[in-house]
This record gives structure tokens, C-alpha cells and sequence, in this order.
């Protein structure tokens, strides 16, 4: 993939939407409402919400999340501009062709802001504590996949698979891009890569610290185009950003906190431009601390990049 203009880079915002140790507080809705406006006004191209039940961790106390659609759907309403999606949606969680009229009826009132991130999930005690089958997830995510795909870009499917059906089933109505509504595939697997790398509009990838450990994973959905006969310049990548601002405390994952390396405004644009300059067209960024100053300051940083 070729280097990308800083400038044209898409900076977006993951906001924290619930309690536990991964935040120093919970995060009520006021407190989402309030980042996503300020995200807004500061001139970020997008806000994502992750999609999941709870998390529980060996000698951690059980942490949730607000459930995502219903935030995304009053964060749709308290914007008028920004990009939304979920970061990613789990395709297990919900039936497919449920997920696809759910997806088309965000884009409707959100006038086409919808960027429709999927996943196959990966954290066991959400889905068997929920009553959701855990087995088989990549085979089962290819067969929700193929329904929820097929509903957004033709308005229709006649599916009976091993694990999903959707038998002679139809999208009415239909939302404000007629079957264009972005289709992002957020994985690391092999497997996966393949499906992303043949019909994906957009492929993510899970947190990182810096460019150097993107840059693997790259190479990988190059190798998948290579291998599926797709242009590597028609799929987009993005990427999920961990970024230290003054005041960072660290950031909890997996079992451990990190040690906060706090950049400057110059320095943070450096650091992204690194991501355009691999190929990536969009960031979703996890800032520490997260509060509005931070997104104030990645507002600045915008600015940096664009200047």
C-alpha cells in the first residue's frame, strides 16, 4: 500500500462506555455525550463505540459496557458531522439479518454517517454468560457475513447455512446510500483476512502502540489481497491508536498497566503521520488521560497534520 498525505489522514475518537478497571471511572451517558460533542467541535473526522457485554479477567473485578447501537443512535442525534460506527461489532451478539436492518436504520438518521464495523468477537465469558455460542466463531462469522453483506449491497438474500439462515429475506426500507453504506472488517486472523481482503470496504486492526507493530499486519492484508486477486489500493486500512498525552496514567490491558510516555502536540502528529506514511487512511484513538482537554489537544494535533 502506498504512503498516504498526513493531511488526508481521518482521526477518529474511541469513547469509553463503560466501568472497570480499563477506566479510572465509569463513564456514564452524560460523560459519552459530552466527548462525542467535544470530539465534534474539535474537528475529528469520527467516533467509535466498542461492542461489548462485559469483560472478565482472572483476578479482576467483571467490568461492562453500555450496549453500543443504543449510543451510537443518541450519539447520531447530539452530531451532525462526524462519522459513527462500531469498534467492532461482535456479528455474534445479534442475528444477522436483524444486524443489517439495524445497521441500515442507523445510517438513516444518522444522513449516512454510519461506518459498519464487524468482528467475529473473542472474549469467551461475554458470549457464554449471554447465551451466545462461542464455537466455530469463524465459520459462523462467514456465514453472518455473507447475510448481512448481501442485505446491505443488494437489499435482499436466500440464505440456509450451517450456523445462520436468512431464507428469502429482504431490506425495506432503504437507507440514504441505496447499498454504498461502508462495510469494515476488523481482524488479525488469517482466516478472516481472506473474507475482509475480498469484500471489505475497510480492514482495521486492534490496538497498537506505535507504526512498528501495525506494520506486520499490514504486510499480512497485503499478502490476503495478493491472494484473493484484489487490489491492494481499494481497500482501506485503519487502525486502532493508543496515544499518551500530558497527564497519562498509564492504560490498562490485558492484566497490566502501561508506562505513560506523554507527547507534545508536534510530537503526537509525528506519530500518526508514521501511520499515513504505512498506508493507513484512518485512526481510532484511545487517549490517556481521556478527558476534554485531551480532545481538545488531539484537536491541535489535527490542525498539526493539516497544516
Amino acid at each position: 500500500m502506498a504512503a498516504l498525505d498526513p493531511a488526508k489522514l481521518k482521526v477518529g475518537l474511541n469513547i469509553p462506555n463503560g466501568d472497570g478497571s480499563m477506566t479510572p471511572t465509569a463513564f456514564r451517558w452524560k460523560d459519552v455525550l459530552e466527548l462525542a460533542v467535544t470530539a465534534e467541535r474539535a474537528g475529528l473526522d469520527s467516533i467509535w463505540v466498542a461492542d461489548h457485554m462485559i469483560f472478565d479477567f482472572p483476578d479482576v473485578p467483571i467490568q461492562g459496557r453500555w450496549e453500543a447501537w443504543t449510543l451510537l443512535s443518541a450519539i447520531a442525534q447530539a452530531t451532525s458531522r462526524v462519522e459513527i460506527g462500531p469498534l467492532v461489532a461482535c456479528a455474534g451478539f445479534r442475528n444477522p439479518a436483524l444486524m443489517a436492518k439495524m445497521a441500515e436504520t442507523l445510517d438513516e438518521v444518522s444522513d449516512g454517517r454510519l461506518i459498519l464495523g464487524l468482528g467475529a468477537g473473542w472474549h469467551e465469558p461475554e458470549f457464554t454468560t449471554y447465551g451466545f455460542p462461542y464455537d466455530h466463531r469463524a465459520s459462523r462469522f462467514e456465514e453472518q457475513f455473507h447475510i448481512i453483506y448481501n442485505l446491505i449491497r443488494h437489499g435482499e438474500v436466500d440464505f440456509t447455512g450451517t450456523y445462520e439462515s436468512a431464507p428469502n429475506c429482504h431490506l425495506r426500507p432503504r437507507g440514504p446510500r441505496n447499498g454504498q453504506l461502508p462495510i469494515m472488517v476488523g481482524t488479525d486472523g488469517p482466516r478472516m483476512l481472506q473474507l475482509a481482503a475480498k469484500h471489505a470496504d475497510i480492514w482495521n486492526t486492534t490496538w497498537t502502540r506505535s507504526v512498528d507493530e501495525a506494520l506486520p499486519r499490514l504486510a499480512a492484508l497485503d499478502a490476503a489481497c495478493d491472494n484473493t486477486g484484489r487490489d491492494r489500493d481499494s481497500i482501506a486500512r485503519s487502525c486502532c491508536v493508543f496515544v499518551d498525552l500530558p497527564g497519562a496514567v498509564g492504560v490498562w490491558l490485558n492484566g497490566k498497566v502501561s508506562e505513560p510516555k506523554p507527547m507534545t502536540v508536534r510530537e503526537t502528529a509525528d506519530f500518526l503521520a508514521a501511520y499515513a506514511a504505512a498506508g493507513v487512511s484512518h485512526v481510532m484513538l484511545w487517549t490517556d488521560p481521556f478527558t476534554v482537554e485531551s480532545i481538545e489537544t488531539i484537536g491541535e494535533v489535527i490542525k498539526e497534520l493539516r497544516s
